[in-house]
């Protein structure tokens, strides 16, 4: 919300300065994002003087110079000057020497004593483009002889300027979406803080009607949609340039100046907050304006020349046979005000919140009037608001108002009230409030006290304030008038633990964030709307869309953690940060069916780059899928989790995919991101992947990990090599050997594999260690080698394998 200092202290019964009322604003809650001069000429013509030229001759080196004296109040300036027009007598604008001047469309200039062929110059005389007051190069400017040598040119031109303020408004707060709401809380917090009687100074409206030859018929159809439905005609304006008060204040806030009537609606609008809509009063047919709905697929052009199919719950304005406005949200072609308009039918109205809302999606029409309407506003004000700006239409545009004023308004609205419980305000806000303090700052809100004891105070809601609904609303607005700092902050502060229902699973996240984090890698929090592009046509199908989605980028929930962690890669990557190791937790989603939504939760790994830098050592040892496998295999650890098996996995993401299994149930999987998905990030070098079902892994965790103590005889360690085919996997080994049971074989390792022609076609050499262990006693040779015989019988029938004896 962008807010004139200007046109805010207009409406304020004490002049503040821009600083004082930033604070004040920001302690509202009206939060002040930024605060900046606005100038409509740069620079506010700071430094430049008026002058008169006394002496305008040929300069003595160039045909077309002039060698001229200038009087701007002290001794004579000598001053070089090209302009063709320049003569002797005349009263013109001087930028001295050190002064900056801002060219239209230029880039800044400080003046400078320059030696212009051979003579020096002390300064420039002025045409309106060097110093932003046109964009005439003509010639220099030459002003009335009346003007008065040595005045500055900001005092003689007066240039426009503003502080203008930038509030990060909530959604809640359109009682603020406006001057006028703005001056309320300030007039609050002044009669609160600097006790001082503050109201808002609002402009006094006389209307009245001139005469009634211009009768317009109003119905409204749908009164669910249109509680109430004001508006007025004017005859015989003038549609021309608006007045400069006017197109400076709408400059100051970022709007551009179109011509009178609209000008008005848009100042209208700022001021109170009440959007207003102007028709051409002969373009309506037969003088009837009909607020209702239009069969589905209805065409209609709106005011930017496009054709827009209507949807049925669409709230429309049609005359008495075709539509002229999208109610509330945006105006019709044929209808709007032209430079041939004479005579107007001006609507002010009130617009049910959620249809607008619907329709400004709908039709992708985010305009100012669709967002405050969408928010609630005053529908006690649009008749008092229609009489202020059809008395400022009159005034500007000429004409006369020729209707009484409609106002369609069959069911008033009745005020919200709201009990306050004292008790209640001081353990919300901490604080023990006067009971007249609270009534104070409440009625200067424009709340009305209907009730007021020793305990609670009844209230009736303003109107402006649709967010307010229930005792906690009333509490935050004694408490932004009262002001936060004034909380007192308690010498000592009590805590009651207190015990979350999912206790262990937190503590558990915590404790893998804790080894994750020992082991290098950062935690990363994504967005979990992402861009249905990424998808694949499998995942299309089952994806949950957005159906307000506020940009074509992120219009979907993501159904794989995957793609919002490589736009977090490829970031970094772009920016020379190429060791990556991150993990998330984080959902994804997905539909079983129509209305049937899944959510899971998950744990996933990011590994790319090295796992260490290169050095003199050498060079740094790159990430691979085994260095999280066995990663996974610590945090499976880590939660005690028992029956783990990994199975080759069909990804179609991945390469050289892996699935987690505990028991039968999958538990995630493990793999390198394909480098055609890759690409699409651009991501050029290898990314390893990791998801674990973080559910699936709580499900298994077991309570307690048992510890022993540390044996008091020592393992033996044997070692065996074998030849088998090549496409046989290790895990076949470790399975053969497991289904013997040794009780004393504690460990079986792979240590080395080998390929080469002289072992045979298709076959390679598997090296492998086994480790046995008795608790009890010293293991002998003999023992050892009955359980290694067993071993090798075993890997020989069930496996084929050749043990190599050498």
């Amino acid at each position: 919300m962008t807010i004139s200092y200007n046109w805010l202290s207009t409406y304020l019964p004490v002049k503040l300065n821009p600083e004082r009322l930033s604070q004040i604003l920001t302690s509202v809650g009206l939060e002040v994002e930024k605060m900046e001069r606005f100038e409509e000429v740069k620079g506010g013509l700071k430094g430049l003087v008026i002058g008169e030229v006394l002496e305008a001759n040929q300069h003595p080196n160039a045909d077309k110079l002039k060698l001229t004296k200038v009087s701007v109040g002290g001794e004579p300036l000598q001053i070089v000057c090209g302009a063709p027009n320049v003569t002797a007598g005349q009263k013109v604008v001087v930028a001295t020497v050190g002064t900056t001047i801002y060219p239209t469309g230029g880039e800044p200039l400080t003046m400078k004593v320059a030696k212009i062929r051979g003579v020096e110059s002390y300064g420039m005389i002025c045409a309106e483009d060097e110093i932003g007051l046109g964009s005439s190069h003509a010639g220099i400017m030459v002003l009335p002889s009346d003007a008065k040598v040595g005045t500055s040119a900001a005092d003689y031109f007066k240039p426009f300027s503003d502080v203008i303020y930038e509030i990060g408004l909530t959604p809640n707060r359109m009682d603020a979406m406006s001057h006028w709401g703005v001056a309320r809380d300030v007039c609050a917090y002044l009669t609160h803080h600097d006790k001082i009687e503050a109201k808002p100074v609002l402009p006094q409206t006389n209307f009245a009607v001139d005469n009634t030859s211009l009768n317009i018929k109003v119905r409204v159809e749908n009164a669910e949609a249109c509680k109430r439905y004001s508006g007025v005609c004017l005859a015989n304006v003038t549609i021309a340039e608006s007045p400069k008060w006017l197109q400076e204040r709408l400059k100051a806030i970022g709007l551009r100046p179109i011509n009178n009537i609209v000008d008005i609606t848009n100042f209208i609008q700022h001021e109170t907050g009440q959007p207003l809509h102007a028709f051409d009063y002969d373009q309506i047919g037969g003088k009837e304006v009909v607020v209702k709905t239009l069969p589905e697929g209805t065409s209609f052009i709106t005011l930017d020349d496009k054709e827009r199919k209507l949807n049925s719950e669409d709230l429309i304005i049609c005359d008495a046979s075709e539509p002229m406005c999208i109610a509330g949200v945006f105006g019709g072609l044929h209808s709007g005000v032209t430079e041939k308009t004479k005579n107007i039918f001006l609507e002010s109205a009130w617009f049910n919140p959620i249809s607008i809302r619907k329709t400004s999606f709908r039709h992708g029409l985010r305009t100012d009037a669709a967002t405050r309407f969408e928010k609630g506003i005053d529908i006690a004000n649009t008749v008092t608001v229609l009489k202020r700006a059809a008395m400022l239409m009159k005034e500007i545009a000429g004409g006369s108002i020729a209707s009484e004023i409609v106002d369609v308004y069959p069911s008033p609205e009745a005020k919200k009230e709201v009990t306050l419980s004292y008790a209640f305000l001081k353990k919300l806000s901490g604080k023990v409030y006067p009971p007249e303090s609270v009534k104070a700052i409440l009625e200067s809100l424009q709340f009305s006290v209907v009730k007021d004891d020793a305990e609670s105070i009844a209230l009736q809601v303003p109107y402006h304030k649709p967010d307010v609904t229930i005792q906690a609303d009333v509490v935050e607005e004694i408490l932004r008038i009262d002001g936060l700092d004034n909380i007192d902050i308690p010498t000592s502060i009590t805590i009651t633990p207190s015990v979350e229902e999912d206790y262990k699973a937190e503590s558990r996240k915590e404790k893998i964030s804790g080894v994750l984090t020992g082991a290098g890698f950062t935690e990363i929090l994504t967005n979990s709307i992402t861009n249905a592009a990424y998808f694949t046509e499998e995942e299309s199908t089952t994806a949950v869309k957005l159906l307000n989605n506020l940009s074509n980028e992120l219009n979907a929930l993501r159904p794989s953690m995957m793609y919002t962690a490589l736009e977090v890669i490829q970031f970094n990557l772009n920016r020379k940060n190429n060791n990556l190791r991150f993990f998330e937790f984080g959902k994804t989603y997905g539909t079983k069916g129509v209305g049937e939504y899944v959510e899971i939760n998950h744990l996933c790994l990011y590994a790319t780059g090295q796992l260490n830098e290169n050095s003199w050592k050498g060079k740094g040892v790159p990430v691979d899928v085994y260095y999280l496998k066995g990663l996974a295999q610590s945090l499976l650890t880590a939660l005690n989790v028992k029956g783990v098996a990994l199975e080759k996995g069909d990804n179609a993401d991945l390469d050289s995919s892996l699935n987690i299994f505990i028991g039968k149930e999958k538990a995630g999987e493990i793999g390198s991101v394909k480098k055609s998905l890759a690409g699409k990030f651009d991501v050029k070098q290898q990314v390893l992947f990791a998801d674990f079902y973080w559910d699936v892994l709580l499900k298994n965790a077991g309570s307690k990990i048992a510890f022993k103590e540390i044996p008091k005889y020592p393992a033996v360690e044997r070692d065996l090599a074998m030849i088998v085919p090549k496409d046989m996997y290790y895990g076949e080994v470790q399975e053969s050997v497991k289904k013997l049971r040794l009780p004393q074989l504690r460990d079986v390792r792979l240590f080395d594999v080998f390929e080469s022609d002289k072992l045979g076609k298709d076959k390679k050499s598997l090296a492998v260690n086994f480790t046995f262990l008795d608790e009890e006693k010293t293991l002998t040779d003999k023992e050892i080698d009955g359980w290694m015989n067993k071993i090798m019988a075993t890997l020989e029938k069930s496996l084929g394998a050749e043990i190599r004896k050498q």
